[in-house]
This record gives C-alpha cells, structure tokens and sequence, in this order.
C-alpha cells in the first residue's frame, strides 16, 4: 500500500484543528486517522503508522473501496471470480461468475452440496457431509470409504496361520507337579486335549497374552472359549485389550468411551464360544488379551477375526484427502507449538486451526511464533490410519510471499512418543521438499506409508516466514 508522508501529515494537522489533539511528537494512533474499522499500527517502516484495512477497504487511512466486481473476492467457500462482460445475464448477479470448488453450488458457492443426499454409504453406514466431501462411518465388520468390504477372515489361531512363535504371555501354570505346561500357544480356539489352553501363573496378579500378527493388521472381533482342567471349568468372565503398532507402546481399548477403558464380557463354562466384536476396528501388529475377573483361574482358547490391511507398492487406491480441506479434520484436532501474530495484532494470530490446504482471508495459514527448527504443527486423526502423502501451500502476510521450503514428518501412535521419518537410503531423517511460492500446491509422498494416529510436520527451512497449509493423504485401511 503506497503512503505518502504528506497525505498523511495534512490530514493529521487538519484533524488536529478540528480536535486540537494533534502535536508533532504525539502518538499518531491515539487519534483514529484509519477509518472503517481498520487497525492502527506505529513502528512499522518508515512511516509514522500504517493502516490495516478490512476487506473491502483501500487507500492509507482505508477510505476508499476496492474496485472492480471481483474485489473484493465475492465467491465464498474458496470459489474464484472472474470476470465477464458488464452486461446483464438475467439472473442475480452482474459482470462476474463465480467458479466453484467440488462440493458446492449457488452464484456465490454459498451452497455446501449435500453429499449424502445420493446415500452413498451401504451395510449400515452413517453418512456425514463435509465441506465438498462426505465421511461414511462404519458399523464392524464393514470397512471401506463406503463400508462395501467385510472385514471377518479368522485369522489363524484355530487353523494354525499364527505360529506358535507368534504367542507370548506374562506367564504359564505347570499343573500336575509341573509335568503339565498350559502355554500359550496352546490358546487356539477348539484346542483339544488333555492340556488345551493357556492359564496364567497362579502368583500372576496382572496376566496378559499376545499375538504378534508379524504385520498391521485390521482386527474386528475376538472368539474366546474356556477349557477344563482336572475336570474343573475354568474360564475368562471379563477381559480388556490393548493394542500396539510397535510392541513397545501399547493402547487399552475404550471404544467410545475415551476415558474408560472398554470391558468385554467373556465366557460362562468351560467350552461355549463368545463373540466380542471391536466397534470400532483396532488397527495394529500386536494384540493383547487382558484377564479383569476369571473363575478359578484365567484359561483362554481363542481366535482373532479381521483382515489384512492394504499394502501398496505406492498409494495407488489410498491416497484420500483425510479432511483438511472438507473439515473433517476439526479445529480441535489441530495444535501447534506456538502461533505468530502480526505486527502483535490478534486478530490477525496464525493460528493452527486456519492450516488447510487453499484457505482463503487475511490470515489463512498457520505460522509459528518464531522462525526456528522446534516448532511443529500436529493433526490428531482420533484413530490409526495409513498415511501416504501430503500436499503442503505457502500463504501471504500482507502482499508478502511466505512458504516452507523444507520440511519433516513425526508420526506417533500415543501422542507422546515420536518417530520422525528417515530416508530409506541414508537412514537420517527425511527432508521433504516444500512450496517454491505463496499458493501452489507440492505433493510429497511417504514410501513407504505408514500408521499413527498422530502427525507432525516440522518445518526445516523457509523463505521470509513458516506459513503453511496441508492436506493430509491416506485412507481408513
């Protein structure tokens, strides 16, 4: 915005007239020389202050009105104008068209099209609109963005696919002066025999079991049975579950009570099955079984129900925008270690929550507090999902070009222990490519993908300051 310090000393000496406020060495933002709700800021370049103007609004003390039909942008929902012969087209609008994104209709884009209306979600599957999109959420066993797959193969402890090396226990019960050894490889549902089933030690005041499926697998259900040992039923009557991507961190079950962890109830005899479903699925390598209350003493056979997870080669078939732009991503899923101000002004504070890929306004981005390698931004996806890419976009402060031109990537599983990812090649930590500009997009692909529940990007390197909007790529499975 040009000023000139004539302008601006003319209309604070005839303001002073009128006011008699005005002195040379006062404080030029004590009287409101910006008009139209503007901001007043002193200290900023060589002028003794500037004008921040709303929308709309032009010139050094923001009184005059942006010209043209398209200036202001008068498309909502990111939608661009563009204009056209000034002449009437006989409906409500005049010398401009708006170009909408997908997902959205009317002369100004003001209308969010209802995705849900052709009810694309099958098997049970509630339908959520979103902004251009929809989100299906699926009733287990059901999977997929329409839930059209079945996630419900056993998944081998009766027949034998899960090794025997694959199961472990916090401990075993040798019965019969320790001639009989209830291990627990012995768990597999419909064992026969004299000694069939895993028990855990009798001093064992916290038993566990655990299968380790030797890769990410999709676990919708769990079969348990109890067993009979010296002609005693003993059996499991309530357990938990705790699952882990890594064997190191685990994660107790809670379902949709995320303050308490989800009691399944188990088996009432020594050999009828009971079906628990995981509603939703569990997505993880590693799966503990963890007895609350036995009878007698904690005796499992058991299988595992779901389904493998899809292994790309590359993304192809998982490569999903996972809801930055359309919203599915809320504002509370997204953090920062800190958000930058200008020129120290609230309203205009970056702000994680405005990180979305093609956001549009003043302030449209996130930027941290200070240009440094320790600043990070986090989307919390609320469960285990593949990640395959990330599109990332630069933003303007106030006409000037800002971008992050190299980047990291942190994923975790619990939201406290991180694992940046590394280059295949080197094994150092991967620096990801960034934005050249202010607006276009970058894609950068993770290859391999990976699971977490929770992303950081780290900032490396950037050109003035570290704006940044992102989409997030992936899918469900």
């Amino acid at each position: 915005m040009k000023r000139t310090g004539k302008a601006i000393t003319v209309y604070l000496g005839a303001l002073g007239l009128l006011l008699g406020l005005y002195t040379v060495r006062g404080d030029y933002c004590e009287v409101n020389v910006c008009h139209n709700g503007a901001t007043c800021v002193t200290g900023v370049g060589e002028d003794p202050f500037i004008c921040i103007c709303p929308d709309g609004f032009a010139g050094d003390t923001c009184n005059l009105t942006e010209t043209g039909p398209c200036s202001p942008n008068p498309c909502k929902n990111d939608g661009s104008c563009e204009v056209i012969a000034p002449t009437r087209r006989g409906d409500v609008f005049n010398e401009y068209v708006c170009r909408c994104q997908p997902g959205f209709e009317g002369v100004h884009c003001q209308i969010n099209v209802n995705d849900c209306a052709n009810q694309p979600c099958v098997n049970g599957g509630t339908c959520r609109d979103l902004d251009g999109d929809y989100a299906c959420q699926c009733p287990s066993p059901y999977v997929g963005k329409q839930c059209q797959q079945r996630c419900i193969t056993l998944l081998g402890m009766e027949g034998g696919a899960i090794e025997e090396s694959q199961i472990s226990a916090s401990s075993v019960h040798y019965g019969v002066l320790g001639l009989q050894r209830w291990g627990p490889e012995l768990a597999r549902l419909n064992n026969q025999g004299l000694v069939n089933a895993w028990t855990s030690a009798t001093h064992d005041r916290n038993p566990w079991i655990e299968i380790n499926m030797q890769k990410k697998m999709r676990l919708t259900g769990i079969i348990t049975q109890g067993a009979s040992r010296m002609g005693a039923a003993e059996y499991i009557k309530a357990f938990k579950v705790a699952a882990s991507l890594d064997g190191v961190s685990y994660i107790t079950y809670r379902a949709d009570a995320p303050r308490r962890d989800k009691i399944f109830v188990g088996n009432i005899d020594n050999d009828s099955t009971k079906t628990n479903i995981f509603e939703p699925p569990i997505v993880a390598q590693y799966v503990r079984i963890i007895p609350v209350v036995c009878r007698r003493a904690c005796t499992l056979r058991m299988e595992l129900v779901g389904c493998e997870l899809n292994v790309y080669s590359n993304t192809a078939g998982c490569s999903e925008p996972l809801g930055m732009k359309s919203r599915l991503v809320s504002d509370d899923q997204l953090s920062a270690s800190s958000a930058f101000s200008t020129w120290g002004i609230d309203t205009f504070t970056w702000h994680p929550q405005f990180a979305r890929l093609d956001k549009a306004g003043k302030t449209n981005a996130w930027s941290p507090a200070s240009n440094n390698r320790s600043e990070w931004i986090q989307v919390d996806l609320q469960k285990t999902k593949r990640l395959t890419g990330i599109i990332t976009q630069g933003a303007k402060d106030f006409g000037v070009v800002q971008f992050v031109s190299v980047f990291k990537v942190a994923h975790s599983n619990d939201g406290e222990s991180w694992r940046v990812l590394k280059d295949k090649n080197t094994g150092n930590d991967k620096l990801f490519q960034g934005n050249i500009d202010n607006n276009s997009h970058k894609k950068n692909l993770f290859e391999p993908g990976f699971y977490a529940r929770y992303v950081r990007v780290l900032p490396w390197e950037w050109h003035e300051r570290t704006p940044l909007r992102m989409e997030l790529l992936g899918c469900d499975d």
